[in-house]
């Protein structure tokens, strides 16, 4: 991640804020909760986020004396006054996790956040837990990334022990047994791309809200028009006092026509939602719109064959220029 754009404003900011603070006025803590023994890391994040804003956007934000002022919504905040999490909630469009190392296993727990752009499950079903908990549905989570992300880390008082009893005398390095957050620098955070298809430009649908109940319909009045390619652009961080590793995500939604003019993108959305692994369709959760979707893509891509955009022959694969596609400067 190239740390200057860390956090990026758009002209849907005011509009989120507004629709991120009816969220929380709603759901409270199902929402946005911070456990005990995790104030240090909360306010050394919020105190970054204002560093950062001010010196990225200086005429938006300012900061004099413990005076925050936002001058796009016209607030202001006495900093030694305000919750952090409440802070982020009414200036930031964008959702955070706090990770924090138990010292007794190494394990990381997910222990405080604002989150109001989830799909099926909020922060209350996740606070608490430890990566492989939280991560349980999504696919080849276990078989591919498990091991290397969550590594148990033995507490030191079990090592000492196992070597007493000479049960570990074969271990000559104990920081074999690390995770990738244990040794994540504070110089290298890292991003990447999250991507779904759905209807409508929904930010937070709760567990067991009666619109998953449509899922199991393919309704005939849908239209183009009702899809949205949505890609939760996150990031991934290590705070450097706190040790704490922090997750912020947003979610960004395309008319699914704009796709149209996206050269190789729709052959190669079609080659994903036709070919890919079946558990892995399954958790996108797109049969709903499947009669729409596909017919779509598949239409686009017959454009830009008989427009020339793209080569009659090509074979879908990644791009050169992954994340981006030929003219994206343009666009």
């Amino acid at each position: 991640m190239e740390p200057d754009y860390w956090i990026e404003l758009e002209n849907t900011y005011t509009e989120r804020i507004s629709q991120r603070q009816a969220i929380h006025t709603t759901h409270r803590s199902d929402v946005l909760q911070a456990l005990p023994g995790t104030e240090l890391a909360c306010k050394e994040l919020m105190e970054m986020v204002i560093q950062f804003l001010c010196a990225r956007y200086p005429r938006l934000f300012t900061l004099q004396g413990m005076t925050f002022s936002n001058h796009i919504l016209g607030t202001t905040h006495e900093i030694p006054d305000i919750d952090p999490l409440m802070f982020l909630l009414e200036n930031v469009p964008e959702d955070f996790a706090i990770m924090l190392r138990d010292p007794e296993t190494g394990r990381y727990y997910f222990r405080a956040g604002i989150i109001c752009a989830s799909t099926g499950w909020n922060l209350a079903t996740k606070i608490g837990l430890g990566l492989a908990d939280i991560h349980n549905p999504v696919p080849d989570y276990k078989e591919k990334m498990q091991l290397s992300m969550d590594r148990y880390v033995y507490p030191v008082s079990l090592v000492h022990s196992l070597l007493w009893f000479g049960i570990v005398a074969h271990m000559n390095n104990i920081n074999a047994y690390t995770s990738f957050f244990t040794k994540m620098p504070t110089s290298k955070p890292i991003q990447r791309g999250s991507w779904l298809f759905e209807v409508g430009q929904h930010l937070y649908v709760a567990p067991n809200h009666p619109s998953f109940d449509l899922h199991a319909n393919q309704d005939p009045s849908l239209s183009i028009d009702d899809l949205y390619p949505r890609v939760d652009w996150q990031t991934l961080r290590r705070l450097p006092l706190s040790g704490a590793i922090v997750f912020n995500f947003k979610a960004f939604f395309t008319p699914l026509s704009k796709l149209k003019h996206e050269p190789y993108i729709p052959s190669l959305s079609l080659k994903v939602l036709n070919e890919g692994k079946v558990n892995l369709i399954q958790y996108k959760s797109i049969w709903h719109m499947d009669h729409v979707l596909k017919p779509a893509l598949a239409e686009y891509e017959r454009y830009q064959i008989e427009k020339g955009i793209i080569e009659r022959e090509w074979q879908p694969q990644t791009l050169q220029e992954t994340p981006f596609y030929p003219g994206w400067k343009k666009q």
